[in-house]
């Protein structure tokens, strides 16, 4: 009889141990898919001051475009904005700096620039990797947040005082469908 109960207790142990210990995985890879975004903004933040410098030569009076991507860009480098926060304000960089690009149709040196098509083609690869590591930050909260939702579970994540975390939500503006007109 003493053998049965310490089985069930060395089995209870195992089971809670098992649970706790994918709570805490799910949670630090949440934490890391989170780390990828920064690194990717980090990136982006790290290639506009070389995007900037190289299309002010040729369009000296585009002055409050430029303003605009430099002021959102150390918005961003500041570090005091929540996660939403920062996904917003990047989300006004990336359509600034389309504003940018565009300066490039009507200033056909700059289009033809080989500096500037890199740094273009280097901008473009960053934003797919930042939409890339946001899939990826949202998958990984998807399954944390189940892990604090399920039986059993959710009793050690209350017991530890785990805590639900939040998706990375597209502003409303962006979920409008474009009007495409011929």
């Amino acid at each position: 009889m003493m053998y049965i109960i310490l089985i069930i207790v060395v089995v209870l142990a195992i089971i809670y141990i098992s649970i706790y210990n994918g709570l805490q995985r799910a949670k630090v890879n949440t934490e890391e898919s989170w780390s990828q975004i920064d690194v990717q903004l980090k990136r982006r933040n790290d290639l506009i001051p070389n995007l900037l410098e190289t299309v002010k030569g040729y369009a000296k009076h585009e002055q409050e475009t430029f303003s605009k991507v430099v002021e959102l860009r150390n918005q961003l480098t500041s570090g005091s904005n929540s996660r939403q926060e920062t996904i917003d304000v990047s989300n006004q960089l990336t359509d600034s700096l389309k504003s940018v690009f565009a300066l490039a149709e009507a200033y056909p040196d700059l289009k033809a620039n080989q500096n500037f098509l890199s740094l273009q083609e280097e901008l473009a690869n960053t934003e797919n990797k930042i939409a890339y590591s946001r899939q990826l930050y949202n998958s990984t909260v998807r399954v944390y947040n189940q892990k604090l939702l399920v039986f059993p579970s959710n009793i050690i994540a209350g017991i530890h005082h785990f805590t639900k975390m939040e998706f990375l939500a597209i502003p409303e503006a962006e979920k409008e469908v474009p009007k495409v007109k011929f």
